[in-house]
């Protein structure tokens, strides 16, 4: 286990240690880091900018629920030992293993004035003047999380599909023999028994909702006005356009306690992932 000890604290430990250090000091990567103390919590009190990307990934929460409801839903439809479903699973999963780069420039184009959604919602009578969704300061952070929710849904109906194959069949057997109907094993046997699963997903779910980056990277960019400028673009932005590390670090921190809050908040939805089946 050696090497990967080695790996897992050279990349891992000895960064959330160095980070956790720097958010107490002023540090710009040309000089020595400058003990500050809680400076740099305090000066994210008052900024305004990143209690606005914070609310916009508060915003992002809302993908959590939808994709959970989406992946259990597909999981169980290709639970279903029908002709050629190792095709269905297989192109479910494509867009998870497909780069961002390429989904973020291949959906930019599709959200373009002239691109192919654009037509669709214009010709369904939901949208009058045609315009690009990402530059709509009212629809851009809602067209990524579409984007989000689009590649991320084939990732969790995989961990549901091993949750559900995992579920004796006999407990769902002699429920129908008893008269439940499909709707009453769904929800006393089969949800029940996937407690465990759906506290990991909803976990990773969020988290990587309130740490989107890349999504808004490579599509706006934080922007139209700010629109999509979240609280992990803010700290990227402070670190690596600003050179401020010492600043950004304190916000990654109040970025992770966000996190660590709402994943206390699943395990008490989830009741700690234990099952009742």
């Amino acid at each position: 286990m050696l090497p990967f000890l080695v790996l897992l604290g050279l990349y891992h430990t000895w960064p959330v240690f160095f980070g956790s250090y720097l958010a107490f000091t002023e540090y710009n990567v040309i000089s020595p880091p400058k003990w500050v103390g809680l400076q740099n919590f305090q000066r994210l009190i008052h900024d305004d900018q990143f209690w606005s990307g914070v609310i916009n990934s508060l915003k992002y929460l809302m993908v959590v629920p939808v994709i959970q409801l989406l992946s259990v839903g597909l999981a169980m439809l290709v639970n279903r030992p029908l002709p050629g479903i190792g095709f269905f699973r297989t192109a479910y999963y494509v867009p998870v293993v497909t780069s961002f780069a390429v989904v973020g420039l291949i959906w930019t184009w599709m959200y373009q004035q002239d691109g192919p959604v654009t037509f669709v919602l214009q010709h369904l009578g939901l949208m009058g003047r045609p315009h690009s969704l990402l530059n709509d300061p009212g629809t851009a952070l809602y067209a990524v999380m579409f984007v989000t929710l689009w590649k991320g849904v084939g990732y969790y109906m995989v961990l549901y599909l091993a949750g559900l194959q995992a579920i004796p069949k006999d407990h769902e057997e002699a429920a129908e023999m008893d008269g439940a109907s499909r709707l009453q094993v769904f929800w006393h046997i089969t949800l029940p028994a996937l407690r465990p699963t759906l506290l990991v997903c909803s976990l990773l779910s969020t988290i990587s909702a309130i740490k989107v980056f890349e999504e808004i990277y490579v599509m706006t960019s934080g922007g139209p006005v700010g629109s999509t400028y979240t609280a992990l673009f803010f700290t990227y932005s402070k670190a690596f356009q600003d050179f401020q590390y010492g600043y950004a670090a304190a916000a990654g921190i109040v970025i992770a306690i966000i996190s660590l809050l709402f994943g206390a908040v699943n395990f008490r939805l989830t009741r700690g992932g234990r099952s009742d089946a």
